[in-house]
């Protein structure tokens, strides 16, 4: 039985039609591809100017038949109640909802409706499937945060369950957690590994300090995903040695889509099925292939909440050899994040903090932006802008959550402030450390 996708099919996500469109639009030439894009792109944007007030109120006085005068959406325009942003047909009952990391410093909360979502996860497995990887059968060691509180804790083993996988905490990076998850290796047949790049690289180096081949002792395995945090050069170089298996780079906004995912000829390939990816420079116009300049992305099928010309906040470079229908990412420039190191010697990864400021990561709008700061061993920092001060409840609650994914008798400092400094790309690590780590 194929669990994963009929998961996906109780769940009103129509995955069998979603793979059929996926199909037809990979069907066509070259040619016939270029005006499959644009013709979607007019879709997507006729519809939501006729169908979305947010959106028709955004685009207000500008001629939507110059595409390049379409104003760029960013992640602060989305930071409003999410039911004044979805379109006439949809509500908070009949979309996909869900929250961004944060990773940016500029959270909020989004919707796909279900034909979109559907169509998220067709392409991830059309991705996969390139390494014969197949979320039906293919048992996957996953390396991601898993929410702590019951409801949340369960209905996550429940899913990962029906996608076979079994998921390795990234909230406990310790020495002792990493002799556990040997043994799992050894005991389990596993096809391939999946989640954050930091933890797999600090479970590589874990390797190597007991010059260990993870395939040695895990014959399986087939391949390793790493996504949401850039992957370096050497860091790679690192993972298939310790691994001994194929290391393939993953880029993708939960938001959005999978937007790039490594192909067989190793070059990172933009997903152009359901997005429309630009490069812009910093007067908004569109920098000729090989250049530098900011990410933004068009959901050519998200119906329910516009996400048309969105500036991910990201820089990045797409190959001189890109064409339209299979752009190649040649370079992404700047996402990465720290471990946070704590007094015990327990490491936990960067996004571990977006578990524990999901409590400040509200539909209200009221925290418009934060970062955390790890100023020593015991002490953080949460530095972030809001119309008026968190409530004495609200901190407790977020001092509470820390002692519950970190460990005890850590000390949490509230900051807030009228604006927050951005690096020159104008983008926000949420997570930085000014503790020195070993290597």
């Amino acid at each position: 039985m194929n669990l994963f996708d009929l998961s996906l099919q109780i769940n009103g996500f129509p995955i069998k039609k979603a793979e059929q469109i996926l199909k037809g639009i990979q069907a066509q030439s070259e040619q016939a591809f270029e005006t499959y894009v644009e013709k979607k792109k007019r879709e997507i944007i006729d519809y939501h100017i006729q169908h979305n007030t947010f959106y028709n109120t955004f685009t207000h006085g500008v001629n939507v038949l110059d595409w390049n005068s379409i104003p760029i959406m960013t992640k602060r325009d989305l930071q409003k109640p999410l039911e004044s942003r979805l379109s006439d047909a949809y509500n908070l009952k009949n979309v996909y909802i869900n929250k961004t990391s944060g990773s940016s410093g500029d959270p909020f909360i989004f919707a796909k409706d279900f034909v979109c979502h559907a169509l998220t996860w067709a392409v991830i497995k059309n991705r996969f499937g390139w390494y014969d990887l197949d979320f039906n059968c293919s048992k996957q060691a996953r390396f991601y945060g898993i929410p702590l509180d019951k409801k949340g804790y369960y209905k996550e083993r429940f899913k990962d369950f029906l996608s076979s996988r079994f998921r390795f905490s990234v909230f406990d990076l310790s020495d002792a957690a990493f002799e556990g998850y040997i043994q799992k290796f050894k005991s389990s047949s596993f096809d391939y590994l999946n989640g954050y790049t930091s933890s797999i690289v600090q479970f590589a180096k874990f390797l190597e300090r007991k010059n260990m081949v993870l395939k040695s002792l895990c014959p399986t395995l087939k391949a390793c995903v790493v996504t949401s945090e850039m992957l370096f050069d050497s860091d790679k170089l690192l993972l298939e040695k310790q691994f001994g298996i194929p290391v393939i780079n993953e880029y993708g906004a939960s938001e959005l889509d999978l937007i790039a995912f490594q192909n067989l000829e190793n070059d990172w390939q933009i997903n152009s099925e359901t997005l429309f990816v630009e490069i812009l420079d910093d007067t908004n116009q569109v920098l000729p292939l090989g250049e530098e300049g900011r990410i933004v992305i068009t959901s050519l099928y998200n119906q329910a909440h516009p996400f048309i010309r969105y500036d991910i906040g990201d820089i990045g470079i797409l190959s001189e050899k890109s064409t339209t229908k299979k752009p190649i990412l040649k370079k992404l420039i700047g996402r990465t994040n720290d471990l946070a190191v704590l007094p015990s010697g327990k490491k936990a990864a960067g996004l571990t903090f977006y578990y524990i400021t999901k409590r400040i990561i509200e539909d209200d709008g009221l925290v418009k932006e934060f970062v955390i700061q790890q100023t020593h061993l015991d002490t953080f920092k949460i530095i972030y802008v809001s119309s008026k001060g968190l409530s004495e409840e609200k901190m407790q609650q977020i001092c509470d959550e820390m002692t519950r994914y970190l460990e005890p008798n850590l000390t949490v400092l509230f900051e807030r402030q009228d604006a927050l400094e951005r690096s020159k790309s104008g983008k926000l690590n949420q997570f930085s450390s000014q503790i020195k780590q070993p290597s």
